[in-house]
Parts: C-alpha cells; sequence; structure tokens
C-alpha cells in the first residue's frame, strides 16, 4: 500500500466519497431517532428500522411515510397507526447515533435484552450457498467499490441466491434497508437467509431474528452476547470460525447433509 499526497494536488484526484447525512426519523409530529446514514433507499431505511426494532409489527400500522430533506439533513417523517403509536412513546430514542452503534439510546440495560420470538423450522439450507455467500455479496455492492466505505446487508433465497441486497455507511443501517426493501417487495424474510459484509454483534442478531429471517451469514467473527441470543432464538448463524473458514455457531438443523 502506497500513500499519496493527494491533498497537495501532487498525487492522484481524490477518490469519491460516500454520501453521510443525518437522517431524522420522526412519528406523529415527534422525533424518534436521529441516525448518520448514507441518505439513499431512505424509505427501506425507515420502514426497515421500525421493523427491526419491533415499533411496527406490520406495513399496515405505516400509515404514510414521507422523506424531507432539509439544510441540514433528511427526515423521515411517518404517522403510525395508534399501536405503533403506544409502542414509540414505551421506547423513545431521541438522541444521535454513531454509525458503528446500534444500541444508540437505550436508556437501561433492561431494554437491551429485547422479546425476541423464537424462530420456526424454516427453509433448509445447501451449506456451500451459505459459505459462498459473502463472497457472492460483493457482486451487489457497487457503492462499496467506487467508495470502499460502506456496509452492504442481503437476501439470499435457497437455490437462487442473492435477490436483493442494501448498501449504508452503517453496518445496521443496511440491514435496515434491507427489511425495508423486503417488506415493501412483498418478500418473505422466513423464506431465505440475510447476507452481512461486517462482523456479527449484537443487534445484528437482533434485527435479523425481528423480522423473522432464519439464517444470519457474517465473513466476521461473532460476539458472545450476540451468539446467546442467536442460540435462545434458534437462529443459524453463520459466522468466521478459527483460521479463515466460516462455521455454523448455532440452527445447524437448517443445514443440508452433505
Amino acid at each position: 500500500m502506497s500513500l499519496h499526497q493527494s491533498l497537495t494536488g501532487e498525487g492522484p484526484a481524490l477518490p469519491p466519497q460516500i454520501g453521510e447525512a443525518p437522517v431524522a426519523l420522526t412519528c406523529d409530529g415527534s422525533t424518534l431517532a436521529v441516525m448518520m446514514a448514507t441518505p439513499d433507499d431512505l424509505e427501506d431505511f425507515a420502514l426497515g428500522f421500525m421493523l427491526t426494532e419491533g415499533i411496527l409489527h406490520h406495513r399496515s400500522e405505516l400509515r404514510d411515510l414521507e422523506i424531507l430533506h432539509h439544510p441540514n439533513g433528511f427526515e423521515a417523517r411517518m404517522w403510525l397507526a395508534p399501536e405503533a403509536s403506544h409502542r414509540v412513546m414505551k421506547r423513545q430514542r431521541a438522541t444521535i447515533g454513531p454509525v458503528g452503534c446500534g444500541l444508540c439510546g437505550i436508556d437501561s440495560l433492561a431494554k437491551v435484552a429485547r422479546d425476541l420470538p423464537t424462530l420456526p423450522d424454516g427453509p433448509c439450507f445447501d451449506p456451500d450457498e451459505l459459505a459462498a455467500a459473502p463472497e457472492r455479496l460483493r457482486a451487489h455492492q457497487p457503492l462499496h467499490d467506487r467508495t470502499r466505505a460502506c456496509h452492504a446487508a442481503g437476501f439470499l433465497l435457497p437455490g437462487r441466491g442473492i435477490v436483493l441486497a442494501r448498501e449504508d455507511v452503517g453496518r445496521h443501517n443496511a440491514l435496515d434497508k434491507l427489511a425495508g426493501a423486503l417488506c415493501r417487495g412483498d418478500l418473505n424474510p422466513a423464506e431465505g437467509a440475510v447476507i452481512i459484509s461486517s462482523r456479527v454483534s449484537t443487534e445484528m442478531v437482533q434485527k435479523t431474528i425481528a423480522i423473522g429471517a432464519t439464517a444470519l451469514v457474517a465473513p466476521s467473527a461473532a460476539t458472545d452476547y450476540a451468539l446467546r441470543i442467536a442460540l435462545d432464538a434458534g437462529l443459524t448463524l453463520v459466522a468466521r470460525g478459527t483460521g479463515r473458514t466460516l462455521c455454523c455457531l448455532s440452527g445447524s438443523r437448517r443445514l443440508l447433509a452433505r
């Protein structure tokens, strides 16, 4: 790797920069959260965030959504059904969330341990297809190819490969965008696996379980807390083991025998 003095004008041009902006998620006139995100696919992001955070249980609880561009950022303005509004009041998160954190604004340790469903059996997966999925996700990352500065989350259907993907500067934002895109596209998360480009942290496992996906695959390692959540919910979790190999850490019952 070499160092170019591009800012002095003596080297190559400054490389492409990934977009990042404050995005306020507002519900019924009040701010739920302000997140730093890549300002693309913001409808997917807003809907996905509400689903993965357990605020919306169904898309029908979102009465209206519009994206507004303000001088200092973006606003995803949402109007909710009464039952969803009540959940917002119980879990108010009016804080700026750094890119790397998906638990920002949680004001007590008890709220980290979310009530998550036990996942059904769901589909079975070819181990070789899951093992190849992180590399296959690279073909769905044009923004990363230009900027080398963003994460991706994709959805894999058994035998069909990755059929949908979203990118963002934040790893949990990318997963939220994927969740929203799945919902808006009437794709059932329970029929496939979520593929991510990042490490397996607590919020990534929680968000995957919250939308009903039965498998999560990542090229990096899992934290111990994330693995405990995956085991409790019955999630099939494939992540880096020793060396450069991937291994199934939980939910091996969904893997087809070789």
